[in-house]
This record gives C-alpha cells, sequence and structure tokens, in this order.
C-alpha cells in the first residue's frame, strides 16, 4: 500500500494534494498496488481524491489539530500509514510535517522529486537542488522512504477508482502550539499552485501602474506576484513576493515585468516552464534565463500585448 497525504486547506483540498495522489498511484502502478490517502479535518468529499487515484481515504478526526502543529500532524499521520513509501506535496506545511514523520518512522527522506521513481527497490529518483539549478538521482536505503512533490513537476492527473472511506478519530497531544492570530491571502490564485504567473518589480515605476498588470494577468488568467523589493517597498503585499526569500514557483508561463533578475528572484522561479521578460535593460541578467525577452518600455507594453490577447481570444 502506498500512502499519501492529502493537505486540505481550511478543509479544502489544493491542486498539491491532487498532484501527490496522483503521483502516488503512479507509483502504485509500477507494482500492482494500491494507493491510501491520508486527509486531516476535511471538509471537502472524499470523491476529489478517488478521482485521482486514492483508492482508500484515511479521514483523520481531531479536534486537538484544528491548530498546525507539524509534529503532532506528524504523530497522526504516524499512526495510520504503515506502508514503506508515503507521498507529501512540496507545500510549506507538508515540508515541515514530512521531514518530521521520517524521523518518527525512521524512513530516508527525499524532497523536491520530479518525476516518478526510476527504480523501486532501492528506491531512486530524481530531485530538485540548489535551489533548483541542478538535479540529484537520490536513493534510499532501509526501511522505507517519505517523499515530497515539487508542485507542478508531475501535473495533477486523473485516474478514477472505486475508493472507500475509512473514520480514524484520534486525540493527538498538541499543547506545544498555540495560534496568536492567523491571516490569509485573499488573492484569487495560489502563487504555489498557478499555471500562469505576472510578476511586476520596480521597472513598474510605481503602485499606480500595477492596474495594468492586473489586466493582463486577468486576460491570461494568471496569478499576480511581484519581487522583493516590490513588497519591501509597499507597493505590494508580501504574500505575492515570489523568489528565493520568497514563495518557490514553478508554473507553466511565468511573465516578469520590470524585473532586472537578480540571483535570488531566479532562484524562486527558474522551474518555470517558460519564462517571458519585459524589460528596458537590453543587459538585464534575467534575458539570460528568458525563454523569450521584449526590450522597450513596460508601460507602453503590457497594455498593448493586453489588448492584443484580448483580440486573439474574441477572433
Amino acid at each position: 500500500m502506498i500512502f499519501v497525504y492529502a493537505e486540505n486547506i481550511n478543509g479544502i483540498y489544493k491542486k498539491a494534494a491532487f498532484e501527490a495522489v496522483a503521483y502516488a498511484k503512479a507509483i502504485a502502478d509500477l507494482q500492482a498496488d494500491s494507493v491510501s490517502a491520508i486527509t486531516i479535518n476535511p471538509t471537502d468529499s472524499s470523491d476529489l481524491l478517488y478521482k485521482y487515484g486514492a483508492s482508500k481515504v484515511i479521514h483523520i478526526k481531531d479536534d486537538g489539530l484544528k491548530n498546525f502543529s507539524a509534529k503532532a500532524f506528524a504523530a497522526a499521520i504516524a499512526e495510520v500509514a504503515d506502508g514503506n513509501i508515503i507521498v507529501f506535496p512540496q507545500t510549506t506545511d507538508a515540508a515541515s510535517i514530512a521531514p518530521m514523520l521520517a524521523v518518527v518512522k525512521n524512513y530516508a527522506f527525499i524532497s523536491n522529486v520530479l518525476s516518478v521513481p526510476e527504480n523501486l527497490s532501492p528506491f531512486r529518483v530524481k530531485r530538485k537542488v540548489f535551489s533548483g539549478k541542478g538535479f540529484e538521482h537520490a536513493k534510499a536505503d532501509g526501511n522505507g522512504v517519505v517523499v515530497s512533490v515539487s508542485q507542478n513537476a508531475f501535473g495533477a492527473k486523473e485516474s478514477p477508482v472505486s475508493g472507500a472511506e475509512e473514520i480514524k478519530n484520534l486525540s493527538i497531544a498538541n499543547d506545544d502550539t498555540k495560534v496568536i492570530s492567523h491571516e490569509q491571502s485573499s488573492g484569487k490564485l495560489d502563487l504555489k499552485e498557478a499555471d500562469i504567473i505576472v510578476s511586476g518589480g520596480r521597472g513598474m515605476k510605481g503602485p499606480e501602474n500595477w492596474g495594468m498588470l492586473e489586466n493582463l494577468a486577468d486576460v491570461l488568467g494568471a496569478a499576480l506576484a511581484c519581487s522583493k523589493p516590490v513588497a519591501d517597498i509597499g507597493w505590494r503585499p508580501h504574500s505575492e513576493h515570489v523568489g528565493q526569500t520568497g514563495k518557490a514557483i514553478a508554473p507553466n508561463l511565468y511573465v516578469a515585468v520590470g524585473i532586472s533578475g537578480a540571483i535570488q528572484h531566479l532562484a524562486g522561479v527558474n522551474s518555470s516552464k517558460t519564462i517571458v521578460v519585459i524589460n528596458n535593460d537590453p543587459e538585464a541578467p534575467f534575458f539570460k534565463a528568458a525563454d523569450y525577452g521584449v526590450v522597450g518600455d513596460a508601460l507602453q507594453i503590457v497594455p498593448a500585448l493586453t489588448e492584443k490577447i484580448k483580440a486573439l481570444k474574441h477572433a
């Protein structure tokens, strides 16, 4: 049995959960096995997880786990995950739970995996290293392995199966966590899960010009992001900051407008499948990493690009 942690946010499953379940199903298919998804206090239907290949959903009910604690969540998952392969999404919360679970289970831990394992015995798989600038073929020996799947690397591939739900009522101690306040980004799209992202930097010249980026994002069905300097000077909220010191992203399309391409920014966005750069400086470092580049005034190019895309959509 392959186990997978299906993360939910306020009870709602996100794309990362479906991608992790699909990845677990791909491993299960290699050895004619099945997938059990573990989820904690969800409100979404388990039907959503059956759709991606989970033939069993273990629904952990525990009021003590309403407040997040990596230690408590790892303890709860350890109680029900008795297989030697456990899959996690590479999300902020899961990145804290997974290594702790590996310690509890005395398993190896491999993060940021990109593809189906090359071998299962011993377990060997390709993963990202050095902030996405390199790859490693990692091998795990021993009792078992916990892996986390890099978001947008494998894809949320549907593989519908008939499934069943099992309720587990647990009581896990969670005395080490006290939530003082909780703030959640109210953006339209989750940056870590978005297929398309439009991002702005100081080249936008001021927050009053962000409307044109919002228009471009709306036309493309994209999430909106920004560089670190933009967030630091208060033009945009820090929840939109992408890069090594912000959110590491891996969309299918990343449009960088007025961003020079400092190494810290590149480290957090270089897993994007296609990068488009718009900048008035032909020597901007970002052009070296770009698949497509436009040299010119962003304040003129972005509105023109938006209108062109609108026209193509209505053609």
